[in-house]
């Protein structure tokens, strides 16, 4: 069975599935989904715990031993497995496989994951998992989506608060859900059930966004330019080399100048979105970035990353952040001056 996110906590307030896979990248999601299964399953009997981590060389002998090992008193356990890498491999795939097809009636496994890509969720294991059991996609919100999320969050606590109160919430903690939680937290210490207004958030809420060279793309493909501007700024404040910044503004640069020379080929947009197994949820900021710049103009950001390069070692004289923030614009769709993107 596959549920969404925000199901599982009816799903566990019936009967429990002998299997549960918790799966995605986002911290805060990842533990609370878990923490839910652990409290149902101790609710009903589980009442010991053992806790396997999957690393680099781990015997998956002792995961299959765990389903015919007695507990004293025959006590009901449940079992965690950790998958921090989001596959299991060869010898993980066939022990999670046999477990599906028996599961223990004393224990309740509880897998916990990274994101699961599309080529492991086709794998027999996978398929097994979701056959016996739960399997849970947890997917942090988008930009646009985190306002609903927080006020839904305030909400869940009794609290009330303005639309400018949520929406400055939401710009300080942007893309860090954890965040976002430990001020909801705060601010309901503070203030209750008491309606909360902008003066009040501005008073108590620190600046904790999360900046990320990958955000700093995704942003620049949308054509967000606040937020672009925004996260280059965080993350030279945050001490991030521009050497880094550079290498993954180039690496997704060449993708897309490969993309659009298979365009002009005569490819169609989907085609070339599959065939770079470009992930769901980034097709729709991929597909704007190619509908904006031609291979042309692609290259003409590569010769212009060239020269942040020279930059950066000390070739050629000039800031590096500079010419940074004016590729990103470039990205974004900004027209600098006359032949800016031909620098």
């Amino acid at each position: 069975m596959k549920l969404r996110g925000g199901q599982l906590t009816n799903h566990l307030a019936g009967e429990l599935a002998p299997i549960y896979l918790i799966s995605g990248d986002d911290p805060l999601l990842l533990n609370e989904a878990s923490d839910a299964v652990r409290s149902a399953a101790r609710a009903r009997g589980f009442g010991g715990r053992e806790v396997l981590c999957v690393e680099r060389g781990f015997d998956w002998s002792g995961f299959t031993a765990a389903a015919s090992e007695l507990t004293l008193f025959a006590e009901q356990r449940l079992i965690e497995l950790r998958l921090p890498g989001g596959k299991p491999g060869d010898a993980g795939g066939k022990a999670l496989r046999a477990w599906a097809r028996n599961p223990p009636d004393d224990c309740l496994l509880l897998i916990v994951s990274a994101k699961i890509d599309a080529s492991a969720q086709r794998s027999k294991w996978y398929q097994a998992l979701e056959q016996a059991g739960v399997v849970v996609q947890l997917w942090p919100p988008r930009p646009g989506e985190l306002p609903g999320w927080i006020r839904q969050r305030m909400q869940a606590r009794g609290m009330q608060a303005g639309p400018e109160a949520v929406a400055l919430l939401a710009e300080r903690v942007e893309g860090n859900l954890l965040a976002a939680a430990q001020e909801i937290d705060k601010l309901h210490l503070l203030y209750g059930e008491k309606p909360l207004e902008l003066p009040d958030v501005v008073a108590t809420v620190a600046d904790s966004a999360r900046f990320n060279i990958y955000e700093l793309v995704d942003s620049a493909l949308a054509g967000d330019l606040p937020r672009t501007v925004r996260t280059l700024r965080g993350l030279r404040g945050e001490g991030t080399e521009p050497v880094l910044v550079l290498w993954v503004l180039v690496r997704e640069i060449r993708l897309l100048e490969g993309m659009a020379l298979e365009l002009e080929r005569g490819a169609s947009l989907d085609q070339v979105l599959r065939q770079q197994r470009v992930w769901q949820q980034r097709k729709p900021i991929v597909r704007q970035g190619l509908q904006r710049h031609n291979r042309l103009r692609w290259q003409q950001m590569l010769r212009r990353a060239a020269r942040i390069d020279r930059l950066v070692k000390g070739v050629d004289k000039g800031n590096p952040w500079d010419e940074l923030l004016q590729l990103v614009l470039i990205m974004a769709g900004v027209r600098l001056f006359h032949g800016a993107a031909t620098a």
